[in-house]
């Protein structure tokens, strides 16, 4: 791991701290955390302790439900994130900006029961 990456994974901030940067509730942190989207570390004193990496998923989090995605559909895109890095471990290609764009784009549609044409995809006719 990278020195960066694993600074940004250190487990440094308390929830106040949190609260101030993302303008949570605790309470919500600690549904999001319930909803196992982000997993902060225990202080020898069990206090929670989060990361950038943290505050980073917490603030896409708020930026999904602006957006109006539900929190099936967030937990989902989050699914959908650890599969395609357990795709691209097994198969050592990785995927391009323009495959991990088509496959979220495509299960937002199917979240949402909305039939738009993906903007993804060619505009040839179907015969």
């Amino acid at each position: 791991m990278r020195e960066k990456e694993l600074r940004r994974s250190m487990s440094v901030f308390p929830i106040g701290t949190v609260m101030k940067l993302t303008d949570l509730s605790a309470r919500q942190i600690r549904y999001y955390e319930e909803q196992d989207l982000i997993h902060p570390e225990r202080s020898e004193g069990n206090r929670r302790m989060y990361s950038l990496n943290d505050i980073d998923v917490l603030l896409e989090i708020k930026d999904y439900l602006s957006d109006g995605l539900n929190m099936a559909g967030i937990k989902r895109v989050y699914e959908m994130k650890l599969e395609e890095k357990n795709q691209v471990k097994e198969s050592g290609k990785p995927l391009t900006d323009a495959d991990v764009r088509k496959i979220l784009y495509d299960e937002i549609i199917s979240q949402g029961g909305l039939a738009q044409q993906n903007p993804f995809q060619s505009n040839t006719p179907r015969l």
